[in-house]
């Protein structure tokens, strides 16, 4: 076999391998593709002779390519792209994608400093060990350890909070589908006993009273309104819009404790 061809043929066999690395550390397919090719190209001018683990050295290739791109986007501060971005027409692309680790997991890695997004994938995904990963950030192997224990320690932040995003709008949702339903126990289910609504000036004009405390009395406010509202965001957290001929009038904005919903804000749009 020429030299050629078995350099293709091996490289054939990492590059699906290959491909996952690059696209856990860019979050774009796009790119994960030209970290791929550029590990190719390098491949080809080491030559066989030069390459004795050939899975491990390409796999230390694609990580310092990426590692550059991830210092190039962030000195030139550019948004990362869409991790959406997916040809999901392209069986290859549909891979990727079903072997990734998300959406969610890919936001929480654009958090991450480049050296610490790079040891965190090889070591937590790959088991990548941290005298491989050394050479590649340019640290030594205690210290890749601990970018990758920083990069843990923020990944099980973030998801610590995007656990409690959820649940917060397992409750919102709860709270609406009672106040529509006139279903009180449900109501008061998901307040707190000390519960307060406020609201603005603007929401006060329209009728509503400026302040009412108590879980009860909160309760009796909404059974059997908010009809027309419908769950929104406000900064990543969940609250509730109600509109008039698609135009948004009064935003309610929560706050949480335990649990519960502690405070209900009306604002006038």
């Amino acid at each position: 076999m020429r030299e050629d061809d078995w350099m293709a043929e091996r490289f054939e066999e990492h590059r699906t391998h290959l491909r996952g690395v690059a696209y856990r550390m860019l979050g774009s397919v796009d790119e994960a593709d030209d970290a791929v090719q550029e590990a190719w190209l390098r491949f080809s001018r080491a030559g066989a002779d030069g390459v004795e683990n050939v899975g491990g050295w390409l796999t230390t290739v694609v990580a310092r390519v990426c590692l550059d791109a991830l210092r190039s986007r962030k000195s030139r501060r550019e948004e990362p792209l869409d991790a959406q971005a997916i040809d999901a027409t392209d069986p290859e692309h549909e891979v990727l994608l079903a072997d990734s680790v998300g959406l969610a997991m890919l936001v929480v890695l654009e958090t991450l400093a480049p050296a610490e997004r790079v040891a965190f994938v090889l070591h937590d995904m790959f088991d990548v060990p941290f005298d491989a990963i050394a050479p590649i950030v340019r640290r030594s192997p205690a210290a890749a350890r601990q970018l990758a224990s920083r990069a843990r320690r923020r990944v099980r932040r973030a998801d610590s909070t995007t656990s409690d995003r959820a649940r917060q709008r397992e409750i919102v949702e709860a709270f609406l589908a009672a106040s529509r339903g006139g279903d009180m126990a449900a109501l008061l289910a998901v307040l707190d006993p000390d519960v307060v609504l406020r609201t603005d000036r603007g929401v006060a004009r329209m009728g509503a009273p400026a302040e009412v405390s108590g879980a009860a009395a909160v309760a009796a406010t909404f059974a059997g309104r908010a009809r027309a509202a419908r769950l929104t965001d406000f900064d990543g957290e969940p609250g509730l819009v109600w509109s008039v001929g698609g135009e948004p009038r009064v935003y309610f904005r929560f706050k949480f404790e335990r649990g519960r919903i502690v405070e209900i804000a009306m604002l006038a749009a």
